[in-house]
């Protein structure tokens, strides 16, 4: 059953990730935006969702396994992340390449500390 909400987790969120990337391809940003929404968006998911689980005291819930590993995993995009950080690197554009590292980490540290205040 575990590897079950694992898997349905994974599909939710790579197809979210996968829609978000769709939103986002015909901008001009340098900036890669749909990676960075993407995250974002699954430390959000992720602290509401440890949030809640906290509230009701459930150490080993499914939702757990749904929700932080298979939704959170499919929809963050960390490799993705380093990948076109580094493209920023190698292009020489280093105001976009920090920027986005300021982004990815003060915002998604943003949603925990919001949800957690």
């Amino acid at each position: 059953m575990n590897f079950l909400l694992v898997f349905i987790g994974g599909g939710i969120g790579s197809v979210l990730r996968y829609l978000i990337g769709i939103g986002f391809q015909k901008t001009n940003f340098s900036l890669p935006i749909s990676t960075l929404i993407s995250n974002v968006t699954a430390c959000l998911i992720f602290a509401l969702t440890v949030n809640f689980i906290e509230s009701k005291c459930e150490t080993s819930s499914p939702l757990k396994l749904l929700v932080l590993t298979g939704i959170c995993g499919g929809l963050s995009t960390f490799s993705t992340f380093g990948y076109e950080t580094f493209l920023l690197l190698k292009q020489q554009n280093y105001l976009w390449m920090l920027l986005n590292i300021f982004l990815s980490v003060i915002l998604c540290l943003s949603c925990f500390f919001l949800i957690k205040k």
